[in-house]
C-alpha cells in the first residue's frame, strides 16, 4: 500500500540563492483588496494586482474550476513576478512551477509528456499520519564507534546510548548503526531538542533548549533556540503532515514497479506509465476520503506561452477541465500573431477557445518613479548599497533601456565600486559597467555599424 510506503520518502527542495523574484512576498493589498503603491515587493501595477487579489479570492473559494489566466503585456512589466505573487498569497504550502512554452520541445520526451509532469509537479498532496515517536532533549548521548569492515584506519559508528527527557519524564534508548549514523550526521549533542520516529527510525531535529546541564552554548547557533523544555512524556504519538507533489509520488510509484534501485531511481527521460498516474489518483483520492490527506492545488506558470502547439494548447484546455488541475497562468508579450506551427493569426499566438477559458489580466509599462522604487528595492535585497545619485542614474537608464537591463547592472556595479575602493555604488561605477555590458539596443547599433564583419 502506498501510504505504508510513503512514510520512508523524503523530499529534498533545493536551496536556490537571490532570485529575480525572491523578494516578492504577496500582492501587497489591503484588507479590502485594494492593492497598496508600494508592498510585499510589489511596485506599480494597481489594476493588474487588484485583478489578481479577485483570482485569488475565486482560488480560495474553489471557483476557478475550468477557468486560467493570462497575463499580456510587454516584456520587462512583471508577468512572472505577479504570478509567484499569487502563488505567495495562497499560501506557502502552494507549489510553483515554471516553465517558458518554448521548454517543452524535446527529442527525447514527448511534449505533453513534458506539461503533464509540470502539471502533477504543481499539485500538492499535504499527507497527515499519527505516529509513535520518541520526542524530548538530549540529556547525555554516547556514541560507539567500531573498525570499518573494509579500512582498518576508518572508524565508523556502530550504536549510541541516547537520554533524552520533557519536564515530566525521561527515557533511555538504545538505537543501533542507522539511527546512530543519523544522530552523528545531525551533529546530535545535550541540549539538543530531537525526536525519532519508533517505526522507521528516522531522526528529527528541531532546535536547541537552554539550561541543559554540561550542554555547551553558543553566542550564534544555526539552530531555534528554545527556553522551555517540551512537556508530556517522551514515547508519545506525533501528528506529522508531510506535503509532496503528485509528481513525488508517481515517480516513487513507478520505480516501485520496474523494481529500480532508490527512491527517484526511474530515468527522467523515460515516459511515466498512464497506469501509474492512474494508481496514485485513486490512491490519493482515497487518502482524501479517509481525511489522511488534502489536495494543496499550486500555481502553473508557463511565460512565452505563444510558443506553444495546438498539441499543447489542447492538452492544457483538458487540464483545466481534469480533477487534479493546478492554478494555470500563462503569460505573453505577443499581440496578434500566428499560432505556432500554422497559417492561422490569433490574438497572443493562444487558439480562441482556450482564451475563452482565461481571464486575462493586462499589464502596462512601469513609469520611471516605480522604476526606481523596484532598483531599490532590488538593491537591498541583493546586499548592493546605492548612492543617491547612482540609483537615480540607475532608474533613467531603465526608463531609456529596460528594467531588466538596469537590475542586471547592481551585481557588476557592486564589483566595481569594491575594486574602486567604494564603500557604496557610485555614479561613475554604473557608468563603468554601462560601457563594458551592452544592453538590446546597443547591441543592435554595433551589429548594423559593423554588419560587413559579422559572418552571414
Amino acid at each position: 500500500m502506498l501510504m505504508a510506503e510513503i512514510k520512508e520518502i523524503k523530499v529534498s527542495r533545493s536551496e536556490y540563492g537571490i532570485s529575480i523574484h525572491s523578494h516578492i512576498r504577496g500582492l501587497g493589498l489591503d484588507e479590502k483588496g485594494n492593492p497598496k503603491p508600494v508592498a510585499d515587493g510589489l511596485v506599480g501595477q494597481l489594476e493588474a494586482r487588484k485583478a489578481a487579489g479577485i483570482v485569488v479570492e475565486m482560488i480560495r473559494q474553489g471557483k476557478m474550476t475550468g477557468k486560467g489566466i493570462l497575463f499580456v503585456g510587454p516584456p520587462g512589466t512583471g508577468k512572472t513576478a505577479l504570478a509567484v505573487a499569487i502563488a505567495r498569497e495562497l499560501g506557502e504550502d502552494t507549489p510553483f512551477v515554471a516553465l517558458s512554452g518554448g521548454e517543452i520541445y524535446s527529442t527525447e520526451v514527448k511534449k505533453t509528456e513534458i506539461l503533464m509532469r509540470a502539471v502533477r509537479k504543481a499539485m500538492g498532496v499535504k499527507i497527515k499520519e499519527v505516529r509513535k515517536v520518541y520526542e524530548g532533549v538530549v540529556r547525555s548521548i554516547k556514541i560507539a564507534y567500531a573498525r570499518h569492515p573494509f579500512n582498518p584506519y576508518v572508524r565508523v559508528p556502530r550504536e549510541a546510548r541516547i537520554t533524552l527527557a520533557t519536564k515530566h519524564d525521561e527515557l533511555t534508548l538504545n538505537v543501533g548503526e542507522e539511527v546512530t549514523a543519523q544522530l552523528v550526521q545531525l551533529r546530535v549533542r545535550r541540549g539538543d531538542h530531537i525526536w525519532i520516529d519508533a517505526e522507521t527510525g528516522v531522526v528529527h531535529k528541531v532546535g536547541r533548549v537552554r539550561g541543559v546541564e554540561k550542554a555547551k552554548y553558543y553566542d550564534v547557533e544555526p539552530w531555534r533556540l528554545e527556553e522551555e523544555m517540551p512537556s508530556g512524556p517522551v514515547k508519545r504519538e506525533k501528528e506529522i503532515v508531510r506535503v509532496f507533489t503528485l509528481n513525488d509520488l508517481d515517480v516513487y510509484a513507478a520505480s516501485q514497479r520496474l523494481s529500480l534501485t532508490g527512491l527517484f531511481g526511474i530515468e527522467l527521460e523515460k515516459e511515466i506509465d498512464e497506469e501509474v498516474r492512474k494508481s496514485v489518483n485513486n490512491q490519493v483520492r482515497k487518502w482524501v476520503e479517509e481525511g489522511k490527506a488534502e489536495i494543496v492545488p499550486g500555481v502553473l506558470f508557463i511565460d512565452d506561452a505563444h510558443l506553444l502547439d495546438l498539441e499543447a494548447f489542447a492538452f492544457l484546455t483538458r487540464v483545466l477541465e481534469s480533477e487534479f488541475s493546478p492554478i494555470l497562468i500563462l503569460a505573453t508579450n505577443r499581440g496578434i500573431t500566428k499560432i505556432r506551427g500554422t497559417d492561422i493569426d490569433s490574438p497572443h499566438g493562444i487558439p480562441l477557445d482556450l482564451l475563452d477559458r482565461l481571464l486575462l489580466i493586462p499589464v502596462r509599462p512601469y513609469t520611471r518613479d516605480e522604476i526606481r522604487k523596484i532598483i531599490e528595492i532590488r538593491a537591498d535585497e541583493e546586499g548592493v548599497e546605492l548612492s543617491d545619485e547612482a540609483l537615480e542614474r540607475l532608474a533613467d537608464i531603465g526608463a531609456e533601456r529596460s528594467l531588466r537591463y538596469a537590475v542586471q547592472l547592481l551585481r557588476p556595479a557592486a564589483i566595481v565600486a569594491s575594486r574602486n575602493g567604494h564603500s557604496k555604488v557610485l555614479v561613475e561605477d554604473v557608468n563603468e559597467v554601462v560601457r563594458l555590458f551592452a544592453d538590446t539596443k546597443t547591441s543592435v547599433s554595433l551589429i548594423k555599424e559593423y554588419e560587413d564583419l559579422f559572418m552571414k
